[in-house]
């Protein structure tokens, strides 16, 4: 039993409101009593709170029976809406989930430019055009979580280095706050996939790890239901493990990093060497192996060798219950997820399972609109169905 002092208790009550109203999507006082173990009285003192601050709503359940149809609780989903971005390289995506996590925009912008002070602006830009557009919702856009390609410092949200723009030590959260007025959280893009794949898809597991290979390779390590960022911030770096001495040089400085045998852009660009192409896309890759070409399966192989060998040191570090894979090449390489476990045999390494998402290039904007739900409603937890098609407001329930 949670005591304390009756405001930090009231809190925590309301958290576990929210958080099961959530989960189940509608549901009456009484279940609601029953599920969380406060008692009636206390239900309905905090649901009255929620309805005046107009984050839930009640709404009459479809009842085929006689008699009155029954009340439920739901999330107002059209409280407020979340910004979700993805800073990536040379492009950025925005997503607008409403509170249930119902996408309400969703769109992937080009950008022209690598000078940091023109991306600011143009970020700072759309987030007021965002505010503008939903200023009508009673909370309007409540927050935007940003995910970064690169170390993010924890203690103020700064880029401590970005290593495709080169960005070194810029505190992005204030560059954006001088501007803005909502609330900004920062955070490094695998964490945000680890969260979004727990949120998600993955709600059983509490020890999770994400492998992203699509960029480099980042990862992010959720630990008995934590995300595990390290002393500032900056851990889940696997990609630069060194796996080869004295090998290829990397960018960060050192020699034989994972990422540069294990990562996806690696893969093509030796793939466009031996194959003596250019401008190697993932669609020309899967007609190759479609075609059972001799060489692309062959690096295909060696590929998930690589993966193999940085995947058992984690595996022997974290004893992960789930691990999730994001990588277009392993979706499409028929039996992949098999003939990298086949690689994994030690009798020490031990881990749950092993998978690929489902989620793909939107991993991590989806975790950041999840996370901004979560900052919003202040819950601890929160599971979300993965978003299929944008919001229609026509399928909302209808609350009184």
């Amino acid at each position: 039993m949670v005591t304390g002092d009756s405001a930090y208790i009231k809190k925590i009550n309301r958290g576990l409101l929210l958080q099961k109203i959530i989960e189940h999507g509608f549901i009456s006082r009484a279940d609601l009593s029953k599920i969380t173990g406060l008692n009636k009285a206390t239900v309905s003192v905090q649901v009255a709170d929620l309805l005046h601050e107009q984050l839930i709503c009640e709404t009459q359940l479809e009842h085929h029976s006689v008699g009155r149809r029954p009340i439920a609780l739901t999330i107002n989903e059209d409280a407020g809406y979340v910004l979700g971005i993805d800073l990536d390289y040379k492009s950025i995506i925005y997503t607008i989930l409403n509170l249930k996590g119902k996408p309400v925009y969703e769109k992937e912008e080009t950008l022209d430019s690598e000078d940091y002070d023109l991306i600011i602006q143009a970020i700072i830009t759309r987030i007021k055009e965002f505010q503008l557009q939903y200023s009508h919702l009673p909370y309007g856009i409540v927050n935007a979580v940003i995910g970064i390609h690169g170390t993010v410092k924890k203690q103020d949200g700064s880029i401590r280095f970005n290593p495709r723009y080169r960005w070194l030590q810029k505190n992005i959260k204030e560059d954006l706050q001088k501007e803005l007025t909502i609330p900004l959280f920062i955070e490094n893009n695998a964490n945000l996939s680890a969260y979004a794949e727990r949120v998600y898809k993955h709600h059983h597991s509490s020890n999770l790890l994400t492998l992203i290979l699509t960029s480099g390779i980042g990862s992010g390590i959720i630990i008995e239901g934590d995300l595990q960022r390290g002393f500032h911030g900056y851990a889940g770096e696997m990609g630069h493990m060194i796996i080869y001495p004295n090998g290829e040089p990397c960018r960060c400085g050192n020699h034989g990093c994972w990422e540069l045998y294990a990562s996806e852009p690696r893969l093509i660009r030796k793939l466009e060497a031996e194959l003596q192409v250019t401008d190697l896309t993932i669609p020309t890759i899967q007609e190759y192996l479609e075609k059972d070409h001799i060489i692309v399966k062959s690096y295909m192989d060696r590929y998930l060798q690589y993966i193999a060998i940085g995947l058992n040191n984690i595996i022997n570090l974290y004893n992960p219950e789930t691990i999730v894979i994001n990588s277009q090449l392993l979706k499409i390489y028929p039996g992949s997820i098999q003939k990298l476990k086949g690689h994994l045999i030690s009798s020490v390494s031990e881990y749950g399972e092993l998978v690929l998402s489902d989620l793909g290039n939107r991993s991590c904007v989806l975790g950041a609109c999840a996370m901004g739900i979560q900052h919003f409603l202040d819950v601890e937890e929160i599971q979300l169905s993965i978003p299929e098609k944008q919001h229609d407001t026509a399928e909302s329930p209808v609350c009184f």
